[in-house]
């Protein structure tokens, strides 16, 4: 508790929520620069569903992974 409070003072976000951030940054640039299938960046960046990734994907950045691999690809 102290630290994720301390956490939160120097970052403005908790751990948890930093470690997401950084995980869905990850697959934005998975997303843009190779051809990988959806579930090897959904395992690769640590979700072990397809869906559940598609879902926080779609929830932290407003789109799809497959819409946003096709706006990063034009």
């Amino acid at each position: 508790a102290y630290f994720a409070r301390l956490f939160r003072q120097a970052t403005g976000q908790t751990p948890h929520q930093y470690v997401l951030r950084c995980r869905i940054e990850r697959a934005k640039r998975l997303l843009a620069e190779t051809e990988l299938p959806l579930i090897e960046i959904s395992h690769q960046i640590g979700f072990t569903d397809q869906s559940y990734f598609t879902a926080v994907f779609r929830k932290h950045v407003t789109t799809t992974p497959n819409a946003y691999r096709g706006d990063a690809q034009r």
